[in-house]
């Protein structure tokens, strides 16, 4: 029983931060925890549709996490995915070990504005703002916010549309503004190594390791396909200007022939 309530703490922990919640109803009570911190943090609203305990297994599934566009973007969600799951090991003292976060194919938006900034860039930053100055600040109370380690954390099967509708490309016109793609398998971890961090801490953290990979591959992937469009474009004007060039020669052959 004991192991049992240590390996609770430290999921409840992880997610709520700073908190011992009592056995009945704590998938609730961590669902309201994980909505309130989120978008609080991120400053754009948080959903969750259930938290699933297997205390005895040492695993914790959230199910259906939506997190909508931070103000000034479309209402679509910057990020939905229909489960992450948290495998727990073996330690029995802190720190306490996560073994694994898997965050299974998400569906993530990136999405720019008139400006060029973008809503994940947004979320970013918001969170950013929010986080502790120093990341590894001892627990205020003993006992009350313990230290983890996150060994791994999992994203895979990432299905990323980006939307850039609204930013102007300037003399260059380019039809197609709406990609989607499926982005490799990658990992956002490990997070709190070696010492451990702060339980209220480690989920920002995991979000904020996974917006970094997500980011950058969303821009990689953005300025390779502006790059194929805006090439397309001037291999078009090229042709048109060749076509022109001929015809002009034709005339003046027709001219010398005559």
């Amino acid at each position: 029983m004991k192991k049992a309530l240590i390996v609770f703490t430290g999921l409840v922990l992880l997610i709520a931060g700073g908190a011992w919640y009592l056995l009945s109803g704590a998938g609730d009570l961590i669902r309201t925890q994980i909505e309130q911190q989120g978008s609080k943090y991120l400053d754009a609203k948080v959903s969750v549709a259930k938290v699933d305990l297997a205390l005895t297994e040492g695993r914790m599934t959230i199910s259906a996490l939506n997190i909508k566009n931070p103000k000034g973007f479309s209402d679509n969600n910057a990020f939905s995915v229909d489960s992450i799951t948290l495998d727990l090991g073996e330690s029995m003292e802190e720190p306490y070990v996560v073994q694994t976060i898997s965050i299974n194919a998400p569906e993530i938006l990136y999405e720019v504005d008139a400006s060029g900034q973008g809503n994940l860039t947004v979320l970013k930053n918001n969170l950013v703002a929010k986080l502790p100055q120093t990341e590894n600040a001892p627990p205020e109370k003993e006992g009350a916010n313990p230290l983890l380690i996150v060994e791994n954390v999992t994203v895979s099967d990432v299905r990323l549309s980006f939307n850039f509708e609204q930013f102007s490309t300037g003399d260059i016109q380019i039809d197609k503004k709406i990609y989607e793609v499926t982005l490799p398998t990658f990992n956002a971890g490990p997070i709190g190594q070696p010492n451990g961090m702060p339980a209220d801490q480690v989920g920002l953290a995991v979000v904020n390791a996974m917006l970094d990979n997500v980011i950058a591959a969303a821009k990689a992937e953005a300025k390779k396909r502006l790059t194929e469009e805006a090439k397309k474009k001037v291999n078009e004007e090229l042709d048109k200007q060749k076509e022109k060039l001929l015809d002009k020669a034709s005339d003046k052959l027709k001219g010398l022939f005559n």
